[in-house]
């Protein structure tokens, strides 16, 4: 039961944007991390002029208004699955919402599995994930 904040700029996306970029995190998220497609708590976060600081040029990139912070929650995943995630998040936000890679940062918080609850959520006790992804995840 992935849950995905999205900060960003207030007025840099549209609703339109805003939908398209959903769509690409969660597409990266059940290809790369297989949860079900009924899995998407996704929830933006707009803050008005003056409320977000950042460098005009971050690590040697110029960086814009329409620069967004994306904080992933989920279980516990492999190093290599994490970088196959950002790579897959990268790709689709660009694709699917016009997003340039420069233009967003990802944080990952893992939270234990035990620290999730949601009514009609069935756990498999032996892998600690949604029953529907327990084949995935053995």
């Amino acid at each position: 039961m992935p849950l995905i904040d999205i900060y960003l700029h207030q007025g840099a996306t549209t609703r339109d944007q805003r939908r398209a970029i959903s769509d690409a995190i969660h597409a990266a998220m059940v290809e790369t991390l297989a949860i079900p497609d009924d899995d998407r708590f996704h929830f933006f976060h707009e803050f008005p002029e003056g409320a977000v600081f950042h460098e005009d040029v971050a690590f040697g990139i110029p960086r814009t208004n329409r620069l967004m912070c994306i904080t992933l929650s989920f279980n516990d995943r492999a190093a290599d699955t994490k970088k196959a995630l950002f790579e897959s998040l990268v790709a689709h936000l660009q694709d699917k919402a016009g997003v340039h890679r420069e233009d967003v940062a990802f944080r990952i918080l893992e939270t234990a599995r035990e620290n999730w609850w949601a009514a009609g959520r069935v756990i498999d006790p032996r892998t600690g994930y949604d029953e529907r992804m327990t084949s995935i995840v053995e």
